[in-house]
């Protein structure tokens, strides 16, 4: 944070342009990692990033546009995080398809906050199309693995693509939200998160015929 230095020290601080809404995104991330995106308000969010209560409606109208704004960074990061471990298939479409998997679970271990307010926001997505948009595109990715998988199985047992996309998702979504989050709200279990979701994904594909 860069403060106006010009001003007494009673005077009141002041940010210099740009930085309110970064300040304002790092305390709704810190306030959600403590109290989950339910748990606070939009004045506790302007207290904590150091301003009035006022300040943040320079920038969002309310706390659900707050929320929203990291919910759709948070989408950004994902598809960049899945995009990279995709990497076009290679060297093959089942070790690519792992490594996506992999990225997935490490996603809600290593950006707990940015999961949360993704996923257990509960803002509704026709009030807010730009972190619609952003979900469809990490969306994307997983049904263009899916896609590419599809084209190694026997014909006769090819499942519809979006079918097997959305299977794969519920897959890592459920298996990241329960054992590999980075919260208190990961469970234990006696392997790794990893290991669980491969298995999973193989049984899935055996059914299939392609293993």
């Amino acid at each position: 944070m860069t403060w106006d230095k010009d001003r007494g020290p009673g005077a009141r601080r002041g940010y210099h342009h740009g930085n309110l809404r970064e300040a304002l995104i790092e305390a709704a991330l810190n306030l959600i990692r403590e109290k989950g995106p339910a748990g606070f308000t939009f004045a506790e969010a302007a207290r904590a990033a150091g301003v009035s209560p006022a300040a943040p409606y320079r920038h969002f109208r309310d706390r659900d546009a707050l929320l929203a704004d990291v919910a759709r960074r948070g989408f950004e990061a994902f598809t960049q995080a899945l995009t990279h471990a995709w990497n076009e298939g290679r060297p093959n479409p089942h070790e690519a398809f792992n490594r996506l998997g992999a990225a997935y679970l490490a996603f809600a271990s290593d950006e707990p906050a940015y999961f949360s307010a993704m996923f257990e926001s509960g803002l509704p997505l026709s009030d807010y199309p730009e972190v619609r948009a952003e979900g469809d595109r990490a969306f994307a990715v997983l049904r263009t693995a899916c896609e590419a998988i599809i084209g190694t199985l026997p014909k006769d047992r090819r499942p519809p693509p979006l079918m097997m996309a959305l299977h794969i998702w519920s897959l890592s979504h459920g298996i990241a939200a329960l054992f590999a989050r980075g919260d208190r709200a990961r469970r234990p279990i006696p392997m790794r998160p990893e290991e669980l979701l491969e298995a999973a994904v193989l049984i899935y594909l055996d059914g299939l015929g392609g293993r």
